[in-house]
């Protein structure tokens, strides 16, 4: 321990409450942790109240024992839960301290008395408050032990209950509650006893003087009541995980650490389903603003979440998505409900009698539908009966259980419904009961049967950070992955991108000019590679709009890559950068019989997607071996606009008209010899194309002339942290196992994106910057949507970086734009930066797909330029 450890401390001293959980409790190693962390805290100059609970599993075995009814039952329990405190006072070395074994005795006491003497709730209070006094006698003598002196406090003498209003005794005993008032006196009393100090979560004393719990998880509430109380300079939660996650991360693996939240959200995540904080334990904080810091007792140089008073300078986002299991839903149906007066008034009494606490609600003009919450309510069969006897005097009556909550939890949502579409599409094909939006803008809530919730959540999780919503970006708000911090090596860390190793090429670069693309060769070859090791496939295509500069055209030729061109420009493009014999594809949409007449002077294979060309210029295509592309009657990708399928959508010939154009092409003296269908793009999901194969594969058995199937492209490409790359290898397995079945198909694919995305930056230059409001910055770069148009089409996510700051702290929030006279000419919104100067070089990231082939000269501003790094 350092000097400062044992320099006597002023009486006005700061605290610092600790607390500490059943798990964090349970081992010597893991109390030589608190050891070292207690005394780091008095080192700082602060007096220390360490917080504990019960050894993980006393409390539920306290609990079984109030349950047998006879002595000697009791007593053996009793018998065990001493053993398992005796083991560890060895594990420790220590002798037996008179607080433990008188708390041992009183425990002893009683189990074999039962609870005759004391009634049955405050004997159940007496009996479960003990595993907290003996995890805290035992520490006590540990941490003095090994040279921190420390004093044992028991909680009762600090903590007082309060009743409140429509309280039953149930509830005042069992889960009661404290008012977080400052108490100058008890801060001054401790200070004069010592400087470090150790108590009991869980337990107070109400104003009889009886033992009274503060319900399941009170400890973290305990921990808060005592910071408010003792005007704490912070309040720290030590557990077994590193603190709030995006997502149960045990059903998430790729969560994110929430590092900073307001207690707002803290609240509400606390509340809907995250276990690693009790849903109380914010509120007495909050009015005192005492900061809260959840830390992994194991790992304590992990950040960490820190929970604090509201932070403005954050961009709208979802911060978790969470789940409650063992909801109950109480559906109330009347016809004569509707504009009757009092009826609500008469359903809620009935709740108020039986001291039940409603969480949600949804009304419509003959139901209302409640949610009870069992975190917030002591549930049974026998209270839930009892509510629905009593109500069925007003009302038809039905309850539906077991249920979940899955709530987004997120400051601003009204604001990002448009970018939940996503999700719920998610829930289209579920019952969900109740769909609930909270009043203060921070949640919605969707109630759904039980036994669905963990096969969706990651699912949802993958959703929102795709769309944008999750803002994984936020590097104040969002740290590392549960898998990157607790993983096994089941999912390798990307490295950093290739253009952070090229920083000093590409600040050269942009100093002779911006706006400027630059085009990093080896990143093409390592994608193309990636794509050719798909065994299952037999041709890949390059989707040439993606980017036709020439020296992409080359690299891609010379990588093995055949070529699908959309236009006669394209066409002539390609033939002229790569060698004759390179096979090509046309697979226009509402060509004109010119451009079909262009295609066919060339040796590409000409694809036809509508009924039009063959049923009216039928001749052109006599002799010719054509493809026919489908409309699979349904579309896929990150936005609307990128969705190439369904009614909605302009390409392909519905299924329903096959047979016609079989039959115009036969007359027409045209072979179709193959099946093409394109859903979309922005696809992450392997098991995708495995489905457009199998449909082609059924089609063309049927058609019987067909030899080649093209399954189109769409290879996503993640662009949003956090965001899983497509797994090229499950794509392989899931191509495989289709062709096995129909081996007498040739298989094409047509990625774009997927090859030269992440390959392009777009470089340019800070012009202004300009402050509107007390949070909105503006900061203008010499190019905007008519360089990279696809924030403005598809609100398209690209990373954007200051390369002349790169190494500098991201501290200021910024809405990135270009000069363009247009609204939507807008980069990023909402992106975090350091602080950015006039002519910083401003990088945007994965520009080299739909970056420059989509550019325009609008406003009449030069074009960029296109630079290759070989």
């Amino acid at each position: 321990m350092s000097e400062n450890a044992n320099a006597s401390l002023p009486v006005n001293a700061p605290w610092i409450v600790m607390k500490f959980g059943g798990t964090s409790v349970a081992t010597a190693a893991r109390w030589r942790n608190i050891l070292e962390l207690a005394a780091s805290r008095r080192a700082e100059g602060a007096r220390v109240l360490i917080v504990v609970s019960a050894l993980s599993g006393i409390t539920d075995g306290l609990k079984q024992l109030c349950t047998h009814a006879e002595p000697k039952r009791r007593s053996e329990a009793a018998a065990a839960l001493a053993d398992r405190h005796h083991a560890l006072l060895a594990e420790m070395s220590l002798a037996m301290p008179e607080t433990l074994g008188a708390r041992l005795a009183d425990m002893t006491r009683l189990a074999e008395d039962g609870a005759a003497g004391l009634g049955e709730l405050a004997w159940q209070a007496r009996v479960q408050a003990h595993g907290e006094l003996m995890s805290s006698a035992l520490g006590a003598a540990f941490l003095s032990a090994n040279g921190l002196a420390t004093t044992w406090v028991d909680a009762r003498e600090c903590l007082r209950s309060i009743v409140l209003p429509n309280q039953n005794e149930r509830t005042r005993v069992l889960s009661a509650m404290v008012e977080p008032r400052h108490d100058a006196a008890l801060s001054a009393a401790l200070a004069e006893r010592g400087e470090v100090f150790i108590t009991q979560g869980f337990i107070a004393r109400d104003d009889g003087g009886r033992t009274v719990l503060l319900g399941r998880g009170g400890s973290d509430t305990s921990a808060a009541y005592f910071g408010a109380l003792l005007a704490a300079s912070r309040v720290e939660i030590w557990t077994d995980v590193a603190g709030m996650f995006s997502a149960n991360p045990r059903q998430v693996a790729g969560a994110r650490l929430l590092q900073r939240l307001d207690y707002e959200e803290a609240q509400e995540i606390a509340s809907t389903g995250a276990k690693v904080l009790h849903p109380r334990c914010l509120s007495p904080l909050r009015e005192p603003r005492v900061p809260l810091l959840i830390k992994d007792t194991n790992r304590p140089e992990l950040e960490g979440t820190s929970i604090g008073p509201e932070v403005r300078e954050h961009a709208p986002s979802i911060k978790a998505i969470s789940a409650r299991k063992g909801i109950t839903l109480v559906s109330m149906e009347s016809v004569g409900m509707w504009q009757q007066v009092g009826f609500l008034a008469d359903v809620f009494d009935a709740f108020k009698r039986h001291g039940l606490s409603v969480d949600l609600i949804g009304s419509a003009e003959t139901n209302v539908t409640v949610s009870l919450d069992p975190t917030e309510n002591l549930l049974d069969s026998d209270a839930i009966a009892a509510l629905a006897a009593d109500l069925a005097r007003v009302c038809r009556v039905k309850v539906i259980a077991p249920c979940a909550a899955i709530t987004l939890v997120g400051r601003g949502m009204r604001s990002m419904l448009h970018k939940l579409s996503g999700v719920l599409a998610e829930f289209g094909q579920l019952r969900v009961h109740l769909i609930s939006q909270s009043s203060n803008n921070l949640n919605l809530t969707f109630v759904v049967d039980e036994d669905v919730v963990d096969d969706m959540l990651p699912r949802l999780h993958e959703l929102l950070i795709g769309a944008g919503a999750l803002r994984t970006d936020d590097s104040m708000v969002f740290g590392p992955s549960w898998q990157s911090l607790y993983g096994k090596g089941e999912q390798a860390t990307p490295g950093a991108a290739w253009w952070q190793g090229e920083r000093p090429a590409l600040l050269r670069l942009a100093e002779e000019r911006t706006p400027r693309y630059v085009y990093h060769l080896p990143t093409v070859r390592a994608q193309a590679r990636r794509v050719k090791s798909l065994k299952a496939v037999d041709r890949v295509h390059y989707a040439v709009k993606a980017n036709t500069h020439p020296g992409i055209l080359k690299v891609l030729a010379e990588e093995g890559f055949a070529f699908e061109c959309v236009s006669p420009g394209e066409l002539a493009a390609v033939s002229a950068a790569v060698p004759d014999d390179v096979p090509l594809l046309f697979t226009p949409n509402f060509a004109s019989r010119r451009d079909f007449a262009a295609a066919l002077l060339t040796r590409a294979t000409i694809t036809i997607d509508a009924l039009h060309p063959i049923e009216h210029w039928g001749d052109m295509f006599a002799g010719r071996d054509i493809v026919l592309r489908v409309d699979l009657g349904r579309g896929l990708g990150h936005h609307e606009k990128v969705k190439t399928g369904g009614t909605g959508s302009k390409f392909g010939v519905p299924i329903e008209h096959i047979d016609r154009f079989l039959r115009l092409a036969d007359e027409a003296g045209a072979r179709v010899i193959g099946l093409h269908a394109h859903l979309g793009s922005g696809i992450l999901d392997a098991g995708h194309w495995g489905e457009v194969y199998s449909q082609l594969a059924a089609l063309a058995e049927r058609i019987g002339t067909i030899t080649v199937l093209n399954i189109g492209g769409g290879l996503g490409v993640p662009s949003h942290p956090g965001e899983s790359p497509l797994d090229m290898g499950a794509l392989d397995r899931v191509l495989t196992s289709v062709r096995q079945a129909y081996p007498q198909f040739q298989l094409w694919m047509e990625p774009g994106r997927y090859l030269v995305a992440d390959a392009g930056v777009l470089l340019a230059k800070v012009t202004q910057e300009k402050e509107k409001g007390a949070n909105t910055r503006y900061l203008g770069l010499d190019t905007g949507m008519n360089s990279l148009i696809r924030p403005a089409l598809y609100d398209a996510w690209h990373e954007i970086a200051n390369l002349s700051r790169f190494d500098e702290p991201a501290t200021t929030m910024y809405q990135v734009v270009g000069p363009i006279c247009e609204s939507g000419d807008i980069l990023g919104s909402d992106r975090r930066l350091p602080e950015s100067k006039e002519d910083d070089v401003i990088l945007v990231a994965q520009g080299g797909a739909y970056g420059a082939a989509m550019a325009s000269r609008y406003n009449l501003r030069d074009e960029a330029d296109e630079v290759l790094l070989p």
